[in-house]
């Protein structure tokens, strides 16, 4: 089985790769307040969740004439064996409503999740029911605008996940995220990799990923 790579750069910018397929998450713009957060890179397939500068950075994960196959909303799509579900759900910035799509995506036997700028606890059914019960969730816990992070925490454990990647936080609500977890020792890591059997016995472990 191929080795899946996750990398992380800030706010809720991630890199995943397995063999030769990139996928991007939320990259950041070069309009972001940000973008000293950007990493350049090129990527097949990019996922936007909000038409905010730090999370539609189309153009820094273009690389030469290569533009990433974009998704930027619900729907069900199906690229490079890449089996993709969007589900809207909301999201306040600076006292700004924006819609934002929460992505399940299966592939090579993995079902990953990612809530985006998720403002809410309170998501639909049919959000609910696209990212549950995912190997790896990725969940926002950076207060203020976001999820508070001891609901964030409540959200993730309730939908089950083996593991938990909580992004755009800073020390303080990171410190909160952890004891709610029950492990305020976990450690950041430089990044994750693993295969689908290193899943095997993980109901809701947390992984903390550096800001590369």
């Amino acid at each position: 089985m191929v080795v899946m790579i996750i990398t992380y750069f800030g706010k809720e910018f991630f890199k995943v790769q397995q063999g030769d397929l990139v996928i991007a998450f939320n990259p950041i713009s070069k309009d972001s307040n940000y973008k000293e957060k950007i990493a350049r890179f090129g990527a097949q397939v990019a996922l936007i969740t909000t038409n905010h500068s730090d999370y539609n950075g189309i153009d820094t994960v273009t690389y030469g004439d290569s533009i990433p196959f974009t998704i930027s909303g619900a729907g069900d799509y199906e690229v490079k064996d890449v089996a993709v579900k969007g589900v809207i759900n909301w999201s306040e910035i600076e006292n700004k409503k924006y819609v934002n799509t929460s992505y399940s995506l299966i592939f090579d036997l993995l079902k990953i999740s990612f809530l985006g700028a998720l403002s809410s606890p309170d998501i639909s059914n049919e959000t609910r029911e696209a990212v549950d019960s995912s190997d790896i969730l990725f969940v926002p816990i950076g207060g203020r605008a976001f999820l508070e992070p001891s609901v964030a925490y409540k959200l993730a454990v309730s939908l089950e996940p083996k593991i938990i990647i909580p992004m755009d936080y800073d020390d303080a609500s990171l410190k909160i995220f952890l004891k709610e977890g029950g492990d305020d020792k976990i450690q950041p890591i430089d990044k994750l990799t693993l295969k689908k059997k290193d899943l095997e016995g993980k109901e809701g472990d947390i992984v903390v990923l550096c800001k590369n």
